[in-house]
């Protein structure tokens, strides 16, 4: 018998353990099968809220956030390509020059979140590959609009969101809800309201909890 399971995926496009968790948490469900009928949903999170729009180089960034150095970040890189490359995402790390805002591209997840069936599942993987695996900047409006495109989503309805603001507010919220019940780093994936799993966890860590929490029903 199939068990339903809410699933709250807290996150942000610019995140690259957010790719590599979401690519782990849908392994993990697929191993699963039949036995779990999940409903994902995918909520804002901004590591960066007050990035201008004209973004800042990645590297000049992460060493001013982290105080991370040349060789340090180089080191993350490669082991983020290949944990991605195991769950069978690709960064291209050499397009990825800088780090945007990306609140619009919220307000367009939140959108899509309002159409029945796949529509925001599909988006936020085309606003990953755009950012990690193109190294376009996802607060063009022009590149969004093909994320949509891409994600079989119409592109004229997203235009009208965009241009005019809609949906700011109800981004604005969800991100305060979030942060104010203690999510402070992303990916924070909380199943049925109860159980939090923090970071890009691999397939097998995400199997095992969600049997767990299967288990207790």
């Amino acid at each position: 018998m199939s068990t339903s399971l809410r699933i709250d995926f807290v996150s942000d496009v610019s995140c690259p353990w957010c790719a590599v968790g979401l690519n782990s948490l849908e392994t993990a469900l697929q191993r699963l099968g039949a036995e779990v009928q999940p409903e994902i949903h995918f909520q804002p999170f901004e590591l960066n809220p007050n990035m201008g729009k004209e973004g800042q180089d990645i590297t000049e960034h992460l060493t001013q956030k982290y105080g991370a150095t040349s060789e340090q970040q180089e080191q993350s890189r490669a082991v983020i390509r290949q944990r991605g490359a195991d769950v069978g995402f690709e960064f291209a790390m050499d397009k990825r020059s800088r780090i945007y805002n990306t609140f619009d591209a919220h307000r367009l997840l939140h959108w899509a979140g309002e159409t029945a069936g796949p529509a925001q599942k599909a988006l936020k993987h085309a606003l990953f590959g755009t950012y990690f695996t193109r190294g376009e900047d996802p607060s063009s409006h022009e590149v969004l609009l093909k994320a949509v495109a891409e994600a079989g989503l119409d592109p004229a309805a997203a235009a009208e969101v965009l241009a005019s603001g809609r949906y700011a507010d109800e981004v604005r919220a969800a991100e305060r809800f979030y942060q104010q019940n203690g999510i402070s780093s992303v990916p924070a994936v909380i199943i049925n309201e109860r159980h939090l799993m923090v970071g890009g966890q691999p397939p097998e860590a995400f199997e095992e909890a969600l049997r767990e929490i299967l288990a207790q029903k």
